[in-house]
């Protein structure tokens, strides 16, 4: 936990990343209500369970929640198995399909194995809005719509630009961001997150807790990730993302070597991804600035804390070892994994010989024809053992080992030293 900051510290912590904070002021009495009464503060995250898996851009809201564990805050988890029954109709432009009770129950039980590689188990509360949605009825229903009117819902862009389209709006679509709202009056929120389209849906429930006796929650929204294209938003239908389930060298591979967003991305990704803070952050930017770090360290730096997070620290630097090592020999993916299992031809040499011919190498290897074309090929720069360009006719192992020689881009053996 990271109870030693100061309310300033706290303050910019949890709002790094975020894009509204309505209120600032209200977030940090209620911070320095909960230090003074030793009570922490309540904060709720709704998830309609919607599709089975998750990816990096669904970890930016669940590490904002893991923000407010970090600093002993009460964070639920909560699964909207009744909203999901109704469809969220944020940024549609028809009526969402709603989900069957069958597809809720598989997806939900998915979330919850995949939102503890960030979430903290031990602070969190799993949650399900059909405990209190449920049971509220008809009347309950009537009585919690009479408590917002047609015009404001209006006010909402997607609802207004259907209705001013003359494109059908279902009524049990309005009931979709009372019902939302309903859930932070019955778990008395204090905070409640959601993404940047979720602006309308989470005011909604600041604007009916008065009506309760409640005080109002704070709205915090995160951005929507961009994906490794650096265009468009992470979404396994661009094929732009990365899995929160990927095995680890996989997801190292995808941050490092699929990246395409720029330097403004990358920041995004250092803000919105990991749990530095923003001094931190800025650390790294003057540092880059300065030209201590390349591009290529920072992204090898962004996967190390992101892998390190979702799959240990040991399987991180199993992952970037290989990966770097690919990176540094210039091999493409099927060449690292035939290296890897010994499915190249190879060459034997003792460490006691001293050095070795290069160009006998590259014959034994028969990449080239001759002695005579591979030291050519040597002399041109085309010879790189483990992952060095040969510049010498002879080369002297640093000792027994395996190291991967390439000749040109395409030819790939291995040298074993004894």
């Amino acid at each position: 936990m990271l109870v030693a900051m100061t309310l300033d510290e706290q303050c910019a912590y949890l709002t790094k990343g975020c894009v509204d904070v309505v209120r600032a002021d209200e977030l940090r009495r209620k911070l320095e209500r909960s230090h003074a009464s030793g009570q922490p503060l309540t904060v709720k995250v709704g998830f309609d369970p919607t599709a089975p898996d998750l990816h990096l851009g669904h970890t930016v809201l669940l590490r904002k929640m893991k923000h407010f564990q970090d600093l002993g805050h009460r964070v639920i988890f909560l699964i909207g198995d009744f909203t999901g029954l109704i469809g969220d109709p944020t940024g549609r432009s028809k009526t969402r399909p709603p989900l069957t009770r069958e597809e809720i129950d598989a997806n939900a039980e998915t979330y919850k194995h995949q939102v503890f590689r960030i979430l903290h188990p031990e602070q969190t509360v799993v949650d399900f809005n059909s405990r209190w949605l449920g049971a509220l009825g008809s009347e309950g229903f009537v009585r919690l719509a009479a408590r917002y009117n047609v015009a404001q819902m209006l006010e909402r862009r997607d609802f207004r630009q259907r209705f001013e389209a003359q494109q059908p709006i279902k009524v049990h679509e309005f009931l979709y961001p009372l019902a939302q709202a309903y859930d932070s009056v019955a778990l008395e929120a204090d905070v409640e997150l959601g993404g940047t389209d979720q602006l309308f849906n989470l005011n909604v429930g600041r604007d009916i807790m008065p009506g309760y006796g409640l005080e109002p929650q704070v709205v915090m929204t995160v951005p929507l990730l961009v994906g490794l294209d650096g265009i468009e938003k992470m979404s396994k239908s661009y094929g732009n993302y990365v899995g929160v389930n990927d095995p680890a060298e996989v997801m190292a591979r995808k941050l490092i070597e699929e990246f395409k967003g720029g330097d403004a991305v990358m920041w995004d990704y250092f803000t919105l991804l990991t749990d530095l803070a923003p001094a931190e952050v800025d650390g790294l930017r003057a540092r880059f600035a300065r030209g201590e770090m390349t591009a290529t360290d920072l992204r090898f730096r962004l996967a190390e804390i992101i892998v390190s997070d979702l799959h240990g620290g040991e399987a991180a630097r199993e992952a970037l070892d290989r990966v770097r090592r690919r990176h540094d020999l210039r091999l493409d993916p099927a060449s690292a994994v035939a290296v890897d299992a010994g499915e190249v031809p190879t060459v034997r040499v003792q460490a006691a010989a001293g050095p070795a011919s290069v160009p006998r190498l590259v014959t034994d290897l028969k990449f080239a024809p001759s002695t005579s074309e591979a030291a050519r090929q040597v002399r041109a720069g085309g010879v790189r053992i483990a992952g060095e360009k040969i510049a010498d006719l002879k080369w002297s192992p640093p000792g027994p080992g395996k190291y991967p020689i390439t000749v040109g881009s395409r030819k790939v053996g291995l040298i074993i030293v004894e």
